[in-house]
């Protein structure tokens, strides 16, 4: 069921183009060449119809550019910090959901920005749960459970995050797409510290769960019955999942959750519909998963203002 990420090498790609191109010429007079035994080859070749579908998070430190010289050069330090957290929040804490990622996964799927960047992952609902765990963090060290001293000279921090699911590539050691194209893109556009979510992303919620306000009355089982998760290991569920649990609860996990069409993107030759989401999650956060001192924190992700995009 679960779908590898096309893989295109340079090397395969130039030796079509020396086969069926020349690399220099320079004769004294140019003549539009006759592409379409190239084209053909490199459509077989790289067969933008097996391309797989990804969902991916980017994640954005909110106004890094008006904090003072020395915190904006200790803020990659302190995202790397939130990054590594967050992963260990992920494969403790949700292990059915991330039962088939490892640290080091997560890690070499990750597309660094400086002061955030992009996470490719195989559904929106990894993408969410990891948003989630992350801000989670984030409410650690802004209130001072996390490297307090180090919270007292750069201050608090605000994140920016958005959700899209299309196409990705991988080539010569990086990845590519339209959903790392139009992540960007969003961020761009946005000028608030917002959740947004693209409409493939809404739509995969609407498709799986009857929409992303479901969230909030679904436990674990239901998740569990999703298509793309049918195939999970289900010893997992019996475990604690901390953002989505085996009962429906009104006081821990996700506790609300808001969604609301903002505006339109162009993308390619069409217009996108991007929607602001806004949950309320409360969660139990410690330094370790062996700690028994444990704090309940409830926390949001993205806020509720509308402003268009």
């Amino acid at each position: 069921m679960k779908k590898r990420i096309k893989e295109l090498e340079f090397k395969k790609i130039l030796e079509i183009l020396n086969e069926y191109d020349i690399e220099s010429i320079y004769e004294k007079t140019n003549i539009l060449p006759n592409s379409d035994e190239l084209r053909g080859e490199m459509q077989e070749y790289i067969d933008t119809e097996s391309f797989t579908k990804k969902s991916v998070l980017g994640i954005d430190i909110y106004q890094y550019g008006m904090y003072k010289h020395l915190e904006q050069t200790l803020i990659p330090t302190v995202f790397k910090i939130l990054f590594n957290r967050a992963i260990k929040l992920c494969l403790e804490n949700n292990r059915f959901v991330f039962q088939n990622y490892t640290k080091e996964k997560i890690e070499n799927s990750f597309i660094s920005t400086g002061d955030g960047g992009f996470i490719i992952f195989d559904s929106p609902l990894h993408s969410l749960f990891f948003a989630i765990n992350f801000e989670l963090t984030v409410r650690a060290y802004n209130s001072y459970h996390l490297y307090p001293k180090l919270r007292d000279i750069i201050g608090s921090i605000s994140l920016r995050y958005a959700i899209t699911y299309d196409t990705v590539f991988h080539f010569d050691d990086n990845y590519y797409g339209s959903a790392i194209i139009f992540n960007s893109r969003i961020h761009e556009r946005d000028s608030l510290n917002r959740c947004l979510i693209d409409q493939d992303t809404y739509n995969w919620f609407l498709i799986n769960i009857d929409g992303i306000e479901n969230l909030q009355v679904l436990t674990i089982n239901e998740i569990a019955n999703i298509y793309e998760f049918t195939e999970y290991d289900r010893k997992y569920i019996q475990e604690d999942n901390e953002i989505m649990d085996s009962k429906v609860s009104r006081f821990s996990g996700i506790i609300n959750s808001d969604i609301s069409k903002i505006g339109q993107i162009a993308s390619k030759t069409m217009y996108l519909n991007i929607y602001n989401l806004h949950l309320q999650v409360t969660m139990k956060a410690s330094a370790s998963t062996e700690s028994m001192d444990k704090r309940t924190i409830t926390i949001s992700l993205g806020n509720l203002n509308t402003a268009g995009i």
